[in-house]
């Protein structure tokens, strides 16, 4: 396996993969100049809080929208999961059994060996002491938004909302509108307001997990919780058993 760092403007990836001679970056740089150019041509693409269909154009541009439509967001809430999932789907056709790309905490993957991933959650007490165990498997997406850490939009107040899905570009709208919802008088009202949010997508997801300070809730399947005394940051989300 190897290990590199890939930053290409707003892209901030954290890449291990089984494939030696991958040209993910240049990839990556192909991928956003096909967006970029989407965007000087249809700037509501860039703005928009609400989905916007898009039958032609290129396929990241195509990805995004179809997110956007299922979790009732704008287009930009799948950027980073769709440029995980477009960068899984490269080295997968190099020949990947084994690849992590972690895009500033949204996460596509195949494994074919255990892997834990760390539960950042801002100050919450459950942030870095906590991780979910993941079994060797087929490709899939692992998100997380926040209104309490990072720069994206959220209207919520979620330390962390965490999606599993089967594509990283549906799991980073949801975990985006999700967190939207995360409101109310005290946190758990907040965590109950989320997952009730989350209620109306369950067709599109495997699992979710919600944390608001000290409440947590959950819907659907969600990987096993493991204890660890790693302390998690957002770009150091990963780890091997």
């Amino acid at each position: 396996m190897t290990a590199e760092n890939i930053n290409i403007g707003e892209t901030h990836i954290r890449l291990r993969t089984d494939i030696e001679d991958h040209g993910v970056a240049g990839f990556i740089l192909g991928e956003r100049m096909k967006l970029i150019g989407h965007i000087q041509r249809n700037h509501e693409f860039l703005t928009s809080l609400e989905p916007i269909h898009v039958s032609e154009g290129p396929l990241i541009v195509r990805m995004m929208s179809r997110a956007s439509g299922k979790a009732d967001v704008g287009p930009m809430a799948a950027v980073a999961g769709t440029i995980a999932q477009l960068s899984l789907m490269h080295l997968m056709g190099l020949g990947s059994r084994c690849s992590i790309v972690d895009n500033g905490g949204d996460i596509a993957l195949v494994n074919n060996r255990k892997v834990t991933v760390g539960l950042y959650a801002g100050s919450s007490s459950l942030s870095g002491t906590v991780g979910f165990l993941l079994k060797p498997g087929s490709p899939r997406g692992i998100c997380t938004s926040s209104g309490t850490v990072g720069h994206s939009i959220s209207f919520g107040r979620a330390d962390s909302v965490t999606v599993f899905a089967s594509e990283a570009s549906t799991a980073d709208a949801l975990a985006t509108s999700i967190a939207n919802s995360a409101d109310g008088p005290d946190d758990r009202s907040a965590v109950e307001s989320a997952l009730e949010r989350a209620d109306d997508f369950r067709e599109h997801f495997r699992g979710v997990m919600i944390v608001v300070g000290e409440h947590a809730g959950t819907v659907g399947k969600i990987p096993k919780l493991v204890m660890t005394d790693r302390k998690a940051v957002l770009s150091d989300l990963w780890e091997e058993v």
